[in-house]
């Protein structure tokens, strides 16, 4: 019989190497084991963060939101104008209880319907703007004392409520004190006008960039504007301040200073001067302000009530345009007074029966909105 121990070593080594060998071949096909080491990629998984997803080069029509295909667009066309209308007698005083169906409205020379009509009180907001510079105005000379006389003389017309901020210019404009309705503020703004620095007065630049800044304020506002008119170095030219102007639709009340030293001195008819009193009417009466040219000094009083009295006292038109093209061009206004019974001219007669003339004073149009694509 024989023993284990007389089994042979050898072959049972070789044959356990064997199967080890099988079991480590058949290991390697099946693949990397879940517990493999973590130098081993692995694939992303999908994830919902939007730093972790990939960015697209342009959006698929898989991508395109779910818009419904019959959805329909609002537009609105609605575009009422407002219109503050002053009707002012031969001495400037303001005509109150003309009724409604007396106005009449003409855009471009057509008719326009009324929406909305009512006088108005309220207080002004006017900037006072000071032509202040060497060229006429230099200390202590005439023209620098008949400035300073006018703008004191307007800032003690105003009332507690009203608001006045004061600019002056020479080659460029200076806000010497911003809206307020501390006439004590006002007052130390003035005292700074003593000695001008420049002999430049560019009044289109000035007279342009004031109207654009109140045209963004609410409520009844004017510029004052104290000047002799005359514009030395300004960049934009007459017809493209002309067009500021007229944009900003704030009513511009002109004082045109040297009248009388213009007589005095025989330069009446320079036509430097003949010239600056018309720019100086026509951004007035474009704006639906008032230019005035006084030869004396007791004439500012009854400068400083009349422009008073076209603030304060004014009637509110509103109207939807008949034409409601977006065009962007300029829509001329005109203001009427009519008998609506006869369509003819409103006659207006004073506590005797007697006719009087009237002045209408509004502003000459205004530019039309422009299409927004």
């Amino acid at each position: 019989m024989k023993s284990w121990n007389a089994i042979p070593v050898l072959p049972v080594v070789l044959a356990t190497l064997f199967v080890l060998s099988a079991a480590c071949l058949a290991q390697d096909q099946s693949g990397p084991a879940k517990d493999v080491d973590q130098t081993v990629a692995k694939p992303r998984k999908p994830t919902d963060d939007a730093e972790d997803a990939p960015i697209p080069s342009k959006l698929g029509k898989k991508a395109q939101p779910d818009v419904p295909v019959n959805l329909p667009s609002f537009k609105s066309d609605v575009n009422v104008v407002s219109v503050d209308v002053a009707v002012l007698d031969n001495k400037g005083n303001f005509i109150p209880n003309i009724p409604r169906a007396s106005f009449r409205v003409l855009e471009d020379n057509v008719p326009q319907q009324i929406k909305s009509f009512g006088k108005s009180t309220a207080p002004m907001t006017v900037c006072l703007l000071i032509e202040f510079s060497a060229k006429f105005q230099w200390y202590g000379s005439q023209t620098w004392y008949q400035t300073l006389s006018a703008a004191y003389g307007f800032a003690q017309t105003l009332k507690p409520e009203d608001y006045v901020a004061v600019i002056a210019y020479d080659f460029k404009e200076e806000i010497l004190s911003d809206f307020t309705s501390d006439k004590r503020q006002t007052y130390e703004a003035l005292q700074r006008l003593r000695i001008p620095g420049f002999s430049e007065a560019n009044l289109f630049d000035a007279l342009a960039d004031t109207e654009d800044r109140m045209s963004k304020i609410e409520g009844r506002k004017a510029i004052v504007l104290l000047s002799s008119g005359i514009d030395t170095f300004s960049k934009l030219t007459y017809d493209k301040a002309r067009k500021i102007i007229q944009d900003g639709g704030v009513p511009v009340y002109a004082i045109g200073l040297m009248q009388a030293l213009r007589i005095m001195s025989r330069r009446g008819d320079d036509i430097s001067f003949l010239q600056a009193d018309n720019q100086m009417n026509t951004f007035a009466r474009e704006t639906g302000g008032k230019a005035f040219f006084p030869r004396f000094y007791g004439e500012f009083p009854s400068i400083f009530q009349g422009i008073s009295e076209a603030l304060r006292n004014q009637y509110s038109i509103g109207y939807e345009p008949a034409n409601k093209v977006k065009d962007g061009k300029f829509r001329k206004i005109k203001v009427e007074l009519v008998n609506p019974a006869t369509n003819e001219p409103l006659r207006v007669v004073d506590e005797k029966g007697k006719p009087i003339k009237y002045q209408i004073v509004a502003k000459n149009g205004y530019t039309a909105p422009r299409e927004v694509e």
